[in-house]
């Protein structure tokens, strides 16, 4: 069976905004910086306005110590400089000003030019600080997200779960890309199938690839067979990067070739399993998904 297009949610990182406004006299230092941060969180208590429309509050931001000590500087990358403060996020973005004398005229630079990013709820955490430089003082405002895995369930929720979704999913017609399918009859768990998912979601994880074929060249049929499955009819899903089982299914029903397996009614079992490497930093899960007919 062909490899599908991995099924992967990636999480986004932004770049670095820089604004240099009139100098002005230095000022303080971390104090300074941390009224930056407090009047951002005022700010978006109370808007008021974002270039020029009416604009609503948003949830205060935490701040974070590990992101007021994360310096940008020419050539360094957002995303780098946060694993070296050891901040885990999903999504990030640095604003820089450079010039004004204290917290005040520095919050009026940033409302001016950056409202939409400091009033925006995709963010959660904020990390300022202060630096004097030969161009007056660098202000940098770091507005971030954390990366939150959720914990996966055990296998035994794990498939209750997964196997509830894809009966549901089966119940109901569906286009899966340009083909139709009439609602097929619900497919029941087997443990052989889960134990040959197990060992290719382990292989995969382990050594870091993503592909339908082993790098010893076992396909879903050789894997099927080698876990002692007598089949007429097999087909295997696989997805990485998805942290919970809903979106899991949710994913691959949204790719034509996972969706046909999942609604194809030639199937009438079907076992799965997930596995993480533990040397991973994200903790990427891989998923298996296999169907049978024995």
């Amino acid at each position: 069976m062909p490899a599908f297009p991995r099924l992967l949610i990636a999480a986004a990182l932004a770049g670095v905004a820089c604004l240099t406004a009139p100098s002005a006299s230095a000022g303080g230092g971390a104090g300074l910086a941390d009224e930056l941060a407090g009047l951002i969180n005022a700010y978006r208590a109370a808007p008021g306005s974002c270039a020029g429309r009416a604009a609503a509050p948003a949830e205060p931001l935490t701040p974070e110590a590990a992101l007021s000590t994360v310096r940008i500087g020419f050539g360094t990358f957002l995303e780098s400089a946060l694993k070296k403060a050891g901040y885990a996020a999903d999504l990030a973005e640095s604003i820089s000003v450079t010039g004004p004398g204290d917290a005040q005229a520095a919050m009026a630079v940033l409302q001016d030019k950056y409202c939409g990013k400091l009033l925006s709820g995709e963010f959660a955490a904020v990390g300022t600080s202060l630096r004097h430089g030969s161009h007056g003082n660098e202000w940098q405002v770091i507005l971030a997200h954390p990366l939150i895995i959720p914990v996966l369930p055990e296998p035994p929720q794990m498939s209750q779960e997964l196997l509830a979704l894809v009966n549901q999913a089966r119940a109901i017609p569906r286009t899966c890309g340009d083909q139709a399918f009439g609602a097929a009859p619900p497919v029941t768990w087997n443990g052989t199938l889960a134990q040959a998912a197990l060992g290719h979601s382990t292989d995969m994880a382990r050594k870091r690839y993503f592909n339908h074929q082993e790098p010893g060249g076992s396909t879903p049929a050789d894997r099927a067979t080698r876990a002692g499955y007598r089949w007429t009819r097999v087909g295997e899903n696989i997805a990485s990067g998805q942290h919970t089982v809903a979106q899991a299914v949710t994913d691959w029903l949204g790719s034509p070739g996972h969706c046909a397996n999942i609604m194809n009614p030639v199937f009438t079992e079907m076992g799965a399993a997930y596995a993480i490497n533990p040397a991973s930093e994200n903790r990427t899960p891989y998923w298996t998904q296999m169907f049978g007919r024995p």
